[in-house]
């Protein structure tokens, strides 16, 4: 497959996208510290072979430099000269673009993904029933029901990577990481932003269910 060259112009794209994303989730609250991560993928793509941009390491979110962000290949690896570091969990991304050949992926901590993920680690997946914003993921059976999985949470990296690849389900674009956070994906930024939305709506709704359901048990 020949490649065609990545234009300044998709590049600012890419940059204009992930810093109007950045801004709006932390106004949220979703970048907590330093924490979370964003990427885009820009230009062609084969599984063997692609690019994107990716949030710099360490940086506060809440803050808007010319130092935000930074352009890598499909091994995490920064394809032009910089003294920027890709996010330590840029091997995540990796795998996920690979695995599914999406266009951005979006990955925020927040306390209610943290909570459902340590309440439902048992059965590694947070279940959800009927609730409406399921349809966001173009699932559109009446009372649906999902399964959002939940994968281990290790220091190093790329411990992590193969248990993504195993639990990764084609109908959730999504993977939640044990008292960490969720990494959301879609065809492009749109996409993305609508379904990490839609996650952080059902981890919260899960998680209000629960507390409802023991207090009328307790009574």
């Amino acid at each position: 497959m020949s490649f065609q060259p990545i234009t300044t112009e998709d590049k600012a794209r890419a940059f204009d996208e992930l810093r109007e994303i950045k801004s709006l989730f932390a106004s949220r609250g979703w970048f907590a510290g330093t924490s979370g991560n964003l990427s885009v993928r820009v230009g062609d793509y084969a599984p063997e072979q692609f690019h994107f941009a990716v949030t710099a390491s360490g940086k506060d979110k809440s803050k808007e430099t010319p130092e935000d962000f930074l352009f890598v290949d499909q091994t995490g690896k920064p394809v032009e000269a910089t003294g920027l570091k890709p996010s330590a969990e840029t091997l995540i991304h990796c795998e996920i673009y690979r695995q599914t050949g999406c266009g951005a992926i979006f990955h925020v901590h927040t306390v209610f993904n943290n909570l459902v993920s340590e309440r439902f680690w048992e059965r590694r997946s947070v279940p959800v029933d009927g609730v409406e914003l399921i349809k966001a993921f173009n699932i559109w059976e009446e009372e649906a029901h999902i399964d959002i999985p939940i994968v281990s949470n290790y220091a190093e990296i790329p411990r992590i990577v193969p248990e993504v690849i195993e639990r990764l389900d084609s109908r959730i674009p999504g993977i939640l990481l044990r008292k960490h956070g969720i990494y959301a994906w879609g065809a492009n930024a749109f996409e993305a932003k609508r379904h990490i939305e839609a996650f952080e709506f059902l981890f919260e709704y899960v998680y209000r269910w629960e507390l409802l359901n023991a207090g009328v048990a307790g009574k």
